[in-house]
């Protein structure tokens, strides 16, 4: 009965949109919300306060391990799902030239992401917006992750109910990286990305790219938030 509450409770919310990430479209939002929650959680977490929301998607930098933190500011969030929007490699030139992807969002040649099927993805918003969010990797694990306001050192707290780990609600099959310049003033262009380098592997770290720095975000599903949130 506890793997099914949160199911029946999202299910029962006046939003009732469907998912649309690729991936978690197959598998449906039905089946992430009913992956099961240790006991304990239940008694820590009230999920009637809770609604599905449509999807969205954070990245997020931590260890794998780790179920708490102080850097939520490096984190950011994207409220529409990024890979229907995104511009594949074969484009890019179009992509320069207009600075405006079709779907309206601005490309910056200075700091340019792309996801696992080697589509240049628009910026998340940073930072990340305080707030409380259930989560899910799309597997075993569905949680509720807390953002806390910035401190005075702007600092963001966060930490996951239930016991669980930043991996164990991280989707897999969703790599996703931003790339800079190695050196200042250098060029890193996605005209350098090599295509037979995608789709990426589940959990694969995204691949390099002559001439830029990369720094890969783990995604987390956004699949519910409080009753209450704006």
């Amino acid at each position: 009965m506890q793997r099914n509450r949160l199911l029946d409770i999202l299910r029962r919310t006046e939003s009732g949109e469907a998912l649309t990430r690729r991936s978690f479209i197959a598998r449906g939002a039905a089946v992430a919300a009913a992956t099961t929650l240790p006991a304990a959680a239940w008694a820590a977490v009230d999920y009637s306060q809770f609604k599905r929301v449509p999807t969205q998607y954070i990245a997020a930098l931590a260890e794998p391990k780790a179920m708490s933190g102080n850097n939520a500011e490096t984190w950011g969030l994207w409220r529409q799902d990024p890979g229907p929007r995104g511009v594949r490699l074969t484009s890019f030139e179009r992509l320069a030239t207009a600075g405006v992807a079709p779907a309206g969002w601005h490309f910056d040649k200075n700091a340019w992401w792309l996801e696992e099927h080697g589509l240049i993805m628009e910026t998340p918003e940073f930072p990340m917006p305080a707030g409380t969010f259930v989560v899910t990797g799309d597997r075993e694990t569905t949680s509720v992750l807390t953002v806390h306001a910035p401190g005075a050192d702007g600092k963001q707290r966060w930490e996951l109910a239930d016991g669980a780990t930043l991996y164990d609600v991280t989707h897999l099959r969703c790599r996703s990286a931003v790339y800079t310049p190695a050196q200042a003033g250098g060029a890193c262009t996605p005209q350098k990305a090599r295509q037979d380098d995608f789709p990426v592997a589940p959990g694969a770290v995204m691949p390099p790219v002559s001439g830029c720095a990369k720094q890969d975000y783990q995604v987390l599903i956004v699949i519910g938030m409080p009753k209450n949130a704006v």
